[in-house]
């Protein structure tokens, strides 16, 4: 029998885990959910069994229910959202900004500058510390466990927009699938270094840890390493030495949308990690450096908001859309280049972007 865990995490991380189990030859006719029960590290029955309601677990590509016997040869692959960590968590009264919430998901708007999840470094201050609070303040039937909070996707500390949460066991295990399956629609809106002969395009590249540095992601395109990745961007406003574009996630990897852009020459705004923290575009005069060096101290961080997301309530099915406007100081940057720009003939393509500086970074 292989037992195999499938690209567990993507950007600005989804938080599931996808397991492909092949059957023994002379494996015995048990049912589905306690054959996967005891092969399963860290796995309830009853996730199991919420998972199968949900058509998360497939037996031979097709939906099964947890009392189908299992029989030999069987593929099957299962969804599961990652269980809550064994980690002392205390909540903490951080102000949320709630764009949506009922009895079973919570839509925020995240700012920048809060980390998600409790990690080395982070035990507190943290996304989960404020949702463990809220959830703490609703009302709530006596008797009944205070709804957890439950994370398919995460943001980079210093990425901005919208997040869905799942209260429920339930809730989550779907949008768990929805993220896998990418019938999730995921929008963001970067602020790039340098210009586009296109309108839009597709970046394809493979992404995984870079071997030189394992806090940044590294595109590897003869795909010998890394996982598959796909982003689809296009233009939203030129400003000559920058530019706003809007990107669609295809794959879910770590960092996507920032290692991509970095290995197409275009590196985010200000993102220290891939390059784009210093002059990659424009003169070399001084009040051009400073004027940059200004627009830095604005938005003292990668100019990366998640602008929209769509996806399909986990109860009532109907297809739900939130849309975040961009943040004070995104805006705030986009004014200062409108007003830099405005004179100056845009078809003017300026000095050659210095694509050899910004990929100097591994």
């Amino acid at each position: 029998m292989a037992i195999e865990e499938i690209d567990p995490q993507g950007e600005e991380q989804e938080l599931y885990e996808h397991h492909r189990i092949v059957c023994d030859p002379k494996q015995s006719q048990i049912r589905l959910d306690k054959f996967l029960f005891d092969r399963l590290a860290h796995t309830s029955r009853n996730r199991i069994q919420v998972a199968a309601k949900a058509g998360n677990v497939l037996v031979n590509e097709k939906a099964a229910k947890p009392s189908q016997k299992v029989k030999p040869g069987d593929v099957i692959s299962i969804v599961l959202p990652y269980p809550q960590r064994e980690v002392e968590l205390t909540p903490e009264n951080i102000p949320l900004n709630v764009l949506f919430e009922d009895d079973h998901v919570l839509v925020i708007e995240k700012q920048a500058g809060l980390v998600v999840h409790p990690g080395h470094g982070n035990w507190t201050g943290t996304l989960v510390n404020a949702l463990l609070y809220h959830f703490g303040k609703l009302p709530s039937t006596p008797g009944a466990e205070i709804p957890r909070p439950g994370l398919v996707h995460r943001l980079d500390k210093d990425t901005s927009g919208v997040m869905v949460i799942g209260k429920t066991e339930e809730a989550l295990t779907h949008l768990a699938r929805q993220f896998f399956d990418r019938t999730s629609d995921r929008r963001y809106n970067a602020l790039v270094w340098g210009d586009f002969n296109e309108d839009e395009g597709v970046i394809e590249g493979h992404i995984g840890r870079s071997v030189k540095d394992r806090t940044v992601q590294f595109v590897f395109p003869e795909g010998d390493q890394g996982k598959a990745a796909v982003t689809r961007w296009r233009v939203i406003e030129r400003f000559r030495y920058v530019t706003l574009v809007e990107c669609k996630l295809e794959t879910g990897r770590t960092h996507q949308i920032r290692v991509h852009m970095q290995w197409t020459g275009h590196p985010l705004f200000n993102d220290a990690a891939y390059g784009g923290d210093r002059v990659l575009k424009g003169t070399t005069f001084t009040k051009y450096k400073q004027f940059v060096e200004n627009c830095f101290k604005i938005v003292p961080r990668q100019a990366l908001h998640a602008r929209t997301l769509d996806f399909d309530h986990p109860i009532t099915g109907k297809r739900l859309h939130f849309e975040s406007p961009l943040p004070a100081d995104m805006e705030a940057v986009l004014e200062r280049w409108r007003t830099y720009t405005g004179s100056k003939p845009m078809e003017d393509p300026g000095e050659e972007f210095d694509k050899e500086a910004a990929n100097k970074i591994k």
